[in-house]
């Protein structure tokens, strides 16, 4: 295990019976699935019109795949909440680059990804993930470790959905017991990668992310994600109601058109999670349902001068959003 500005982070690898490493898969699975459940049945309480599909697909292995997809939704214009526990005898390639001598071994992976794309251009967009991965060597030594995180994706800027969507961030990372310290070292990997660099921008106003996570032991790190999963409706939830109440026309619509080419763009070009459900033989279906449902682009289009839209890429730069002792947000860029 590595430390990265004093928080402990990286790989976890311990001598463990062949039962706890049975569990431990199964423990995340439970927590996950429940929070499938819960996210999805807000979702659809919210719309009033769709609902989730329901499908499920278990393998003999114990492998379970179980994508749930809302479409068509009168505020939800598309949402995707799938669960997938894979079992395999060797690893993708996306999840061993960091990790080259656990290349051929048998592991298991459990994650969670949900993606919203509301209908209303004032909604954001919101995504997240929260995985887990076990592998054990010939000499009976396991190496886990954790993942995932949120982010959101505004169209248009919003000081106070923004200081929200971070200041919940923040009281997750105060829960698990990793302190401000914590949410600054995830708030900061969360910005560094969905950045888009051919473009010179970032896709949204980031959150939290972590990767190759285990701090100090499988409970606290699986606290982490617990704290995360537990915080994210009271993060979202305010954010998309408010959203979706305000009125919108023809210009906003295609602003929100134009913009969600940018979510295309990172997710075939850089997102690992896209590339690790390609190279695992995932279901396609499943890996690009996190697509938006419509999109546009248009050649070298640029907003009209100090309109709404002009401003969302300096409104989008990385900044402290926390509130601290009565002073607003500053850049720190």
């Amino acid at each position: 295990m590595t430390q990265k500005d004093g928080v402990p982070t990286g790989p976890g690898t311990d001598e463990i019976q062949v039962q706890d490493e049975l569990e431990r898969p199964q423990q995340v699975r439970a927590y996950l699935l429940g929070l499938q459940k819960k996210i999805c049945t807000y979702l659809e309480t919210f719309d009033g019109e769709a609902h989730f599909g329901t499908e499920s697909y278990p393998e003999v292995s114990g492998a379970l795949a179980q994508p749930r997809v809302m479409m068509g939704g009168a505020h939800i214009e598309q949402a995707a909440a799938n669960f997938t526990h894979s079992v395999g005898d060797q690893m993708p390639s996306a999840a061993t680059a960091a990790r080259p001598q656990l290349t051929g071994r048998g592991f298991q992976a459990v994650s969670f990804s949900w993606i919203v794309h509301p209908r209303n251009p004032y909604a954001p967009t919101c995504h997240g993930n929260l995985r887990f991965f076990t592998t054990t060597g010939g000499d009976g030594s396991a190496t886990w470790w954790f993942g995932g995180g949120w982010d959101l994706t505004p169209f248009y800027p919003d000081e106070e959905a923004a200081q929200h969507w971070h200041q919940t961030s923040h009281d997750a990372c105060i829960a698990s017991g990793g302190g401000d310290a914590l949410y600054r070292l995830l708030k900061r990997q969360c910005d560094e990668y969905f950045f888009l660099p051919h473009r010179q921008e970032p896709r949204g106003i980031g959150g939290l992310l972590l990767d190759d996570w285990c701090e100090g032991s499988f409970e606290n790190s699986f606290a982490l994600i617990r704290a995360i999963g537990d915080r994210f409706l009271t993060a979202y939830q305010p954010i998309l109601e408010r959203g979706s109440d305000c009125e919108y026309g023809k210009r906003e619509r295609d602003w929100q058109l134009y913009r969600r080419g940018r979510y295309v763009e990172f997710n075939l070009l850089y997102d690992r999670g896209t590339k690790y459900g390609l190279q695992s033989g995932r279901r396609i279906e499943s890996v690009l349902a996190s697509m938006p449902p419509a999109v546009r682009f248009e050649y070298q289009y640029t907003p009209s001068p100090k309109s709404p839209e002009a401003k969302l890429l300096a409104f989008l730069a990385p900044r402290d959003w926390i509130v601290r002792e009565g002073k607003n947000s500053t850049t720190t860029r």
